[in-house]
């Protein structure tokens, strides 16, 4: 079964790691179906029915997105709201349409993996700042997975860098 990648990315072409990783994840279509959501809606109006429908396909679904502002892309919560409805992915007669699938974040984040955490400057590691995505998950009973981050892109975006990140996000997915 085909894994669907979501990416929420507002300016995918000034992209590094975010642009990379849909790139190589588009030399195999067997595997992967990528999901731009800033390319579909362009004007930021969800077509819920159709969201839902291509949701219901998918038994292994990820979310990717660049972390800024200790949050995701305000697109991404837009779609959280109004997709995940009631009477479909939560309720006592919805049938829980997310029941059971894999869903997982794939991060990328500008700061060093060192700075998230208690004792340094950012306070909270990346599983407490993401923690409401983690319960909002669990609450329409989706099989929640550990998410992939990949750090250091505002200090280290060299090719190198951004290629190393490329089979781990890969060998990442094929995990799940």
């Amino acid at each position: 079964m085909k894994t669907l990648v979501i990416v929420t990315h507002p300016d995918i072409n000034s992209s590094i790691v975010n642009k990379r990783w849909i790139e190589e994840l588009n030399k195999f279509p067997n595997k992967y179906d990528v999901h731009q959501l800033h390319e579909v809606y362009p004007d930021e109006k969800i077509n819920v029915e159709a969201e839902q429908k291509l949701i219901e396909q998918y038994d292994k679904i990820v979310f990717q997105f660049p972390y800024y502002w200790f949050n995701s892309p305000a697109f991404f919560k837009k779609w959280l709201d109004e997709v995940l409805t009631h009477g479909w992915a939560y309720g006592s007669k919805s049938g829980f349409k997310m029941a059971g699938k894999k869903i997982a974040l794939a991060i990328s984040l500008g700061v060093d993996e060192q700075d998230l955490r208690p004792s340094e400057k950012y306070k909270y590691t990346l599983e407490e700042l993401i923690r409401p995505f983690e319960l909002s998950f669990e609450y329409i009973k989706a099989d929640y997975q550990p998410p992939f981050a990949y750090y250091g892109m505002e200090y280290n975006a060299s090719e190198e860098w951004v290629e190393r990140s490329v089979h781990l996000y890969l060998d990442f997915l094929d995990s799940l």
